[in-house]
């Protein structure tokens, strides 16, 4: 049901803060898995984005959105960008539902920092991809691609947004949550 009451529908933003720039400073990037969330930080000008590591997903006691909760704070982000996993045909099925799901419960603890969705098809598929050629067997990828899919979404983010100054934050379809 939505808001109102009616059938569901995809979510709008809550806000007009999806067509504002994201601010200045360190961003967060999230891909979240239902295993493992990848976590990465971008650098005080958003150059670069970096990999902090894995999360073990915890649906039980969100212990992992407490540990991304503290991660803003110790790193002051002024942002959290998270990865919405979108169909080849821009269809968005359960892993899209399950990401905006997990960015409305790190929104709520974070706030007021944005929690900014942003589409990233094929961004597992790639880090395979590039894990692949650098020799990592498909066992030792497997701990890793979270972080490289996080840090693809994070940099895509922060590439886009400079490319397009005057574009709303992450430059592309992005909603707050």
């Amino acid at each position: 049901m939505s808001e109102a009451g009616g059938p569901s529908r995809a979510r709008k933003p809550r806000h007009r803060a999806a067509n504002r720039p994201l601010p200045d400073g360190v961003w967060l990037g999230v891909d979240v898995g239902t295993v493992r969330v990848g976590v990465v930080a971008c650098d005080l000008d958003g150059l670069l984005a970096v990999s902090m590591g894995t999360l073990r997903r915890d649906v039980s006691d969100n212990s992992d959105l407490a540990r991304l909760a503290e991660l803003v704070v110790e790193r002051r982000a002024v942002a959290v960008v998270v990865g919405l996993p979108k169909t080849l045909s821009g269809e968005e099925g359960l892993a899209a539902t399950q990401a905006r799901h997990y960015a409305r419960l790190l929104s709520d603890r974070i706030a007021p920092v944005p929690v900014r969705l942003i589409d990233e098809r094929l961004t597992t598929a790639a880090a395979h991809r590039r894990m692949a050629e650098r020799g990592l067997s498909s066992r030792a990828r497997r701990g890793l691609v979270d972080q490289e899919a996080a840090v693809q979404i994070l940099q895509h983010a922060l590439d886009a947004r400079r490319a397009a100054p005057g574009a709303p934050g992450a430059g592309g379809p992005t909603e707050d949550r």
